[in-house]
């Protein structure tokens, strides 16, 4: 009997360190997809400032419309990546796609940057300086939520690898996920506004 007893209280041991763990994954994974969240309230904030600018300036840049032809076809890009990462942020490939669409976006707006720097009065006007504001300052948050979602997808990943984690996570298909990574150097500063 003492033999039974003692075999039903491990039995019930290891059950309740399984449900744990499985616990323990299913709050990690909420935990980043809602730091995806908080990129995904930024980015659009960010996309939506975006043909404002583009708008603004276009009496200015009549001769350069390539260049805001080329950071309107990023944004819709991007908008794109963002709605379809937001399908599933655990999806690593959605999620690379994202970073790469913004990647991009932030290239195009480089050279939009690039461009007003040779119209003075495009430089002047109060709107353009206004919405370009919004956005450095949105370029912030944007880093901000990132980071947090890193920090999110990098404890899941961590604790889902460990041993005995990593069989309740294969058993219940808590996959692994991708951190939203920029590909470039040069596209992890941000866009550079001088007046």
């Amino acid at each position: 009997m003492g033999t039974t007893v003692i075999g039903l209280a491990v039995i019930a041991v290891v059950v309740i360190y399984l449900v744990f763990i499985y616990n323990r994954l299913v709050s990690l994974r909420n935990e980043f997809k809602n730091g995806f969240a908080q990129i995904d309230v930024q980015l659009q904030r960010r996309h939506d400032l975006i043909p404002n600018l583009v708008e603004a300036a276009k009496a200015y840049l009549s001769h350069e419309k390539s260049t805001l032809t080329q950071v309107m076809e990023a944004r819709n890009n991007a908008v794109s990546a963002q709605k379809d990462a937001a399908k599933d942020p655990g999806d690593g490939t959605r999620i690379q796609r994202l970073g790469s669409a913004e990647n991009l976006l932030t290239k195009a707006l480089a050279n939009f940057y690039a461009v007003a720097e040779n119209y003075p009065d495009l430089k002047a006007n109060e709107t353009i300086q206004q919405l370009m504001e919004e956005l450095s300052s949105t370029e912030n948050r944007v880093a901000f939520s990132r980071q947090a979602y890193n920090d999110g997808v990098m404890n899941y990943n961590i604790f889902r690898e460990k041993f005995p984690n990593n069989i309740i996570a294969g058993m219940f298909a808590f996959k692994e996920t991708a951190q939203l990574q920029l590909e470039s150097p040069e596209a992890r500063q941000a866009p550079k506004v001088s007046f």
